[in-house]
């Protein structure tokens, strides 16, 4: 019967252009297992057991279907070796940023001392990349900056769950930390071009955490670097993500105060992310 649950809800996602995936993603959730899982907890089931889960399986297939993002029907999204609460209200997060993440952990790993280092998250929204910075780096102070009413709750719950350690400003980034500086900013603004027609599903999300306030996507890009200049040490390194079309611009941006800017590539040789070091 699983077997039948899994294909039939496989078949009818990709007849409606889904990720089949998904079909597996909603299935574990309902039977609060991994999927190797699924077959033997489905055969320890009493037919009207098998019935109530076919059910729910609808229901949640339904949502799916009218947009809703995988992440937030289950409201679990794994990051790198976490998985990370998501709703209403905060960005998911991305497979992309991950590689982010670790470029900043290489910079780290190649710091000539091992003293501690100060790090700023920029926007962190779920908290994925300060996290994952607290959580797989050393001698690190992280402190994760967010102003989102509707993202610092999810910010809240994954830090308290996953790393207490990490410190929350409630501010925006505009303001955040004065008086402080750090040795490292890393940033995942929004950065999406105001024009863009985005999947339905992407645009569940919070627009305030995709679009980047003008036609090319980087008036908020721009503040983001504004924030960064102020708050980086002389020496400093900055490493953000943005989309493929704006990496000449972003490095234009940062000319003024950053030398040794490097355009880095994802996985697939896009050119996603921007690192600089303060002057």
């Amino acid at each position: 019967m699983a077997k039948d649950l899994l294909r039939q809800t496989r078949e009818y996602f990709k007849a409606q252009g889904i990720p089949e995936i998904d079909a597996s993603i909603l299935l574990e959730h309902l039977l609060g297992c991994t999927r190797s899982e699924v077959q033997l907890k489905v055969l320890r089931m009493s037919d009207e057991e098998v019935d109530e889960l076919d059910k729910n399986l609808r229901r949640l297939v339904l949502r799916r279907q009218n947009g809703e993002p995988v992440q937030y029907i289950t409201g679990m999204a794994p990051f790198r070796y976490l998985e990370y609460q998501v709703g209403p209200g905060v960005l998911i997060p991305r497979p992309e940023t991950e590689s982010l993440v670790s470029i900043v952990l290489s910079e780290i790993q190649e710091r000539p001392t091992r003293q501690k280092m100060n790090i700023v998250d920029l926007g962190s929204g779920s908290g994925c990349i300060a996290i994952s910075l607290a959580s797989e780096g050393a001698d690190l102070n992280v402190s994760a900056v967010e102003n989102s009413a509707e993202a610092l709750p999810w910010l809240h719950k994954n830090v308290a769950t996953l790393a207490p350690q990490v410190r929350i400003v409630e501010e925006s980034v505009l303001t955040a930390c004065k008086g402080e500086t750090f040795d490292l900013v890393v940033a995942n603004p929004p950065y999406v071009p105001n024009q863009q027609t985005l999947p339905v599903e992407v645009r569940k999300e919070p627009a305030s955490a995709l679009f980047g306030g003008d036609a090319q996507g980087l008036a908020i890009p721009q503040l983001f670097i504004n924030a960064a200049t102020r708050l980086l040490k002389p020496g400093g390194f900055f490493a953000t993500e943005h989309d493929q079309t704006q990496a000449e611009a972003i490095a234009a941006m940062l000319s003024p105060d950053f030398d040794d800017i490097k355009s880095l590539h994802d996985l697939v040789g896009r050119a996603r992310f921007t690192t600089a070091r303060k002057r």
